[in-house]
């Protein structure tokens, strides 16, 4: 799908056809329109199918006539039943009078910007545009990575009382995702190196000061990325020692009770032999029976006290 916007007087509106000014968004585009696209703008095709591949990398390709910006973006997935966050690539191409976005879905980052919800924002200046852009990025990677925080702090609220299998699995699909965000960040780092020192189109003093904002705001996203990977691996640490701890009691109880029971089975197992029962103790008294299964409890009990002072059970 293509989309053509223009802004005037601050204003966004769609535009029929490609013009100068104008900003072309292209969602999941087909072959046909990629052709068509490359063909308008006198680009290479494979620049921008590049951003429909989601194994692309972050880069800044200066080509002949145009600038090709590959960055990661975050974005929404369903994975193993539940929604988690990844990363797919967002390109955009900038040549003299075009800006082109191109993306497999319609992403949040630019969603704002066709809504005219963001300040200042103008087709025209295409690159305090792609800061803005960049801008959102960092801002989204924040916000899903405090998101990210607060489901890990619900799975921490668990332990030790109905830890699951499941909060394993969800501990370990965000831990993934951050180790997804953290190669990603650091990779849109590097394009924004190069930003500092792009020449090709003019920058205003208000863009090289949103462009330092967008690097402290990626860094920041960085350190973030840091820090919830350094808590998660604390966190699975911390439930595996529970649940370990747990065990160890189960197996502490189990043997207790098999410390226990096993006085009734030695004596009934000395009774039960084939022997003269003259040599057995009360064997012929009336109450004998009786007696035995006093003396067996009272044991039994003599067993569980000992076995509580040493904190066994």
């Amino acid at each position: 799908m293509i989309k053509y916007f223009r802004t005037d007087d601050q204003r966004i509106h769609d535009e029929e056809k490609l013009d100068d000014g104008v900003w072309v968004q292209m969602i999941a585009p087909t072959a046909d329109e990629c052709f068509m696209i490359a063909e308008d703008l006198n680009v290479d095709v494979e620049d921008i199918q590049a951003a429909l591949d989601v194994e692309e990398s972050s880069r800044i390709e200066l080509q002949d006539g145009y600038t090709l910006i590959l960055v990661d973006i975050p974005t929404v997935e369903i994975r193993h039943d539940k929604e988690t966050y990844t990363t797919i690539p967002l390109g955009i191409i900038l040549t003299q009078d075009v800006i082109v976005t191109i993306c497999t879905e319609n992403t949040p980052v630019l969603k704002n910007f066709v809504a005219n919800r963001v300040k200042e924002f103008s087709t025209k200046k295409r690159l305090r545009f792609v800061y803005q852009i960049l801008f959102r990025t960092a801002a989204m990677y924040q916000a899903n990575l405090r998101s990210i925080d607060k489901k890990r702090t619900e799975i921490e609220e668990h332990i030790g009382n109905d830890t699951e299998d499941a909060d394993l699995i969800e501990l370990h699909e965000l831990e993934s995702t951050l180790v997804y965000f953290a190669t990603s960040l650091r990779a849109n780092s590097v394009v924004l190196d190069r930003l500092t020192r792009y020449k090709r189109l003019e920058q205003y003093p208000e863009d090289k000061e949103l462009l330092d904002d967008v690097i402290v705001e990626n860094q920041q996203a960085v350190e973030m990325t840091t820090i919830y990977r350094d808590i998660i691996n604390g966190t699975r640490e911390l439930m595996s020692s529970v649940l370990d701890n747990k065990l160890n009691n189960v197996m502490k109880y189990l043997t207790s009770i098999t410390v226990v029971m096993a006085v009734p089975t030695v004596i009934s197992g000395i009774y039960g032999m084939n022997v003269n029962e003259k040599g057995m103790p009360f064997a012929n008294m009336p109450y004998g029976f009786l007696i035995i299964c006093g003396l067996t409890v009272l044991i039994c009990g003599i067993a569980l006290v000992i076995l509580r002072k040493k904190k066994m059970l």
